[in-house]
């Protein structure tokens, strides 16, 4: 579960910078939809995510969907903001280098073109006089006066080099033993979150993978997972249990795509669908709730309590963050089928309202919603369940992938500030579980500070908890046999190098009777 600390704290925080905002421009007018043409439509949307905090994943659809542009235009602007995003700190070294000037002493209309031309030029194979000249034009139109002749010059200078020449010119002006630093820079990370993944890697357990790819250890391993977060990811869709079955749902979207769409089996989940070429809401199962869309990842990760011990009849559930509801959806069907019953718990109410609209598709029995801060349900319901899901609220470290700037918005104070919360939620769990029942602690995060940092001390100080072997109930559920899992027993970080899923980190708990 992504950081929602709204809903806990109340406090909401505001990182606009109000300068840029005012020196951008405000897309309104013809607005960003009605853009002549397909770059400037790009440096529109660039300005809208930079000035407004806007998320992109919903901005460029949505304008995409008010744009006259075809679909060939629609995509190129597609991949020049998610490419622009995704690769912003890059190019923001090459821009410095080619400026001969820091990127902060660019003004803020000059550096969302730059950006996004600087990208199409060494990324996307644009030429360059065609780039150069559209963008400086782009320029002149919003920004008349110095900044398109200074445009030019940047742009014109970058389209002397491949891209390969400019990634290693800048990277060699950083030095050798400042690793984190030059990779943060090869791969377009913060310095910070490259540290991070280093530190996940190095305790995950995966030591028997450590040349698998790369060739150069651990650190071809960091690498490789770096890489892997600069892709964009599978769409996936989870057939809920005893509602559709994978067949079907592969039918429906030959039958809806036709030649323009293609689909397969999942690698792990027996459940999950790969799709790719059609949009899942044209889905007649997709629309019914009989199927959602829900990365490998995160149906493991539900799957992870299913499959822990086999269900008694009667047995309760409770996932106590259920928002927006895909886990919990999963959770109550295969429940149902096993005749158990699951609550589910989220305390924003509109994200409870998405509990409720996943759950309600489901049919009669599976609808059982409350809204609580998940803290106060041991009081609530002491000792009163058989599993508990924890998807705990999280930095979302795990989906940068998703969220092309949201690695560039995220701080490492972002981490250290849900400690206390993914604490409560543990200790609220423990208290609400039945002697002999189990705990899955979930992030979508492979930050140690809120993986094994939250469950060792929770075991520590609770002696009739114990860890099981999260490896070897994933590995009994995965469709693929050869799934790669940490070489020691306890618990799983999902890594996208290895398993392209989200990296989530999943620890069965189970209590002593």
């Amino acid at each position: 579960m992504l950081i929602v600390t709204e809903h806990y704290s109340r406090r909401r925080r505001h990182s606009k910078n109000n300068k840029q905002k005012a020196a951008r421009p405000a897309c309104k007018g013809a607005g960003a939809g009605k853009a002549g043409n397909p770059r400037e439509l790009a440096y529109l949307l660039l300005a809208r995510v930079h000035s407004t905090g806007a998320f992109s994943n919903l901005l460029v659809p949505r304008e995409l969907s008010r744009s006259a542009l075809d679909a060939r235009d629609k995509a190129f602007v597609t991949e020049a903001v998610y490419g622009s995003l995704r690769w912003q700190g890059l190019l923001d070294t090459v821009i410095s280098a080619a400026a001969r000037r820091p990127v902060a002493g660019i003004s803020a209309q000059a550096i969302d073109i730059l950006r996004s031309g600087v990208y199409q030029i060494l990324f996307m194979g644009t030429a360059g006089y065609a780039a150069v000249s559209q963008n400086v034009d782009i320029m002149r139109k919003y920004a008349p006066g110095p900044l398109p002749g200074f445009v030019n010059a940047v742009l014109r200078t970058v389209t002397q080099r491949p891209r390969q020449e400019w990634e290693s010119l800048v990277v060699s002006r950083i030095p050798k033993e400042d690793k984190d630093k030059r990779l943060s820079v090869r791969y377009s990370h913060p310095e910070w979150i490259v540290s991070l993944l280093r530190e996940a890697w190095e305790g995950a357990g995966y030591s028997q993978y450590q040349a698998a790819e790369g060739g150069a250890g651990a650190e071809g391993q960091l690498e490789a997972m770096l890489a892997a977060d600069n892709e964009p990811p599978d769409v996936v869709l989870c057939a809920r249990p005893g509602l559709i079955n994978v067949e079907d749902v592969m039918a429906e979207v030959h039958g809806i795509a036709g030649t323009r769409g293609t689909c397969g089996h999942g690698r792990f989940s027996p459940y999950s669908v790969h799709v790719k070429g059609v949009d899942p809401q044209t889905l007649p199962s997709v629309r019914r709730g009989l199927c959602g869309v829900e990365d490998e990842g995160s149906q493991l990760a539900a799957l992870a309590l299913a499959f822990s011990a086999p269900v008694s009849r009667g047995e309760r559930w409770l996932d106590m963050c259920a928002g927006p509801g895909g886990k919990a959806a999963l959770l109550a069907a295969y429940a149902a089928q096993h005749g158990a019953a699951v609550l589910a718990n989220e305390p924003a109410h509109h994200r409870a309202d998405l509990v409720h609209s996943s759950l309600r598709r489901l049919g009669a029995g599976t609808e059982n919603v409350t809204e609580h801060d998940g803290r106060e349900l041991g009081k609530l319901y002491p000792h009163s369940f058989d599993r508990i899901l924890v998807d705990a609220p999280c930095s979302g470290l795990g989906a940068l992938r998703r969220r092309p700037e949201s690695r560039w918005r995220k701080k490492p104070e972002d981490v250290a500030a849900l400690a206390a919360l993914q604490q409560g939620l543990l200790s609220s769990a423990y208290k609400a579980l039945k002697p002999g029942g189990t705990i899955a602690y979930v992030t979508c995060s492979p930050a140690v500070a809120e993986t094994a940092r939250i469950v060792d001390p929770f075991l520590s100080s609770h002696p009739d908890m114990r860890r099981m072997d999260t490896a070897a109930v994933i590995r009994g559920i995965s469709a693929d046999p050869g799934i790669q899992l940490p070489s020691r027993a306890g618990d799983v970080q999902l890594f996208e190098h290895l398993h392209n899923t989200d990296q989530m980190f999943i620890s069965l708990l189970h209590k002593i009777q």
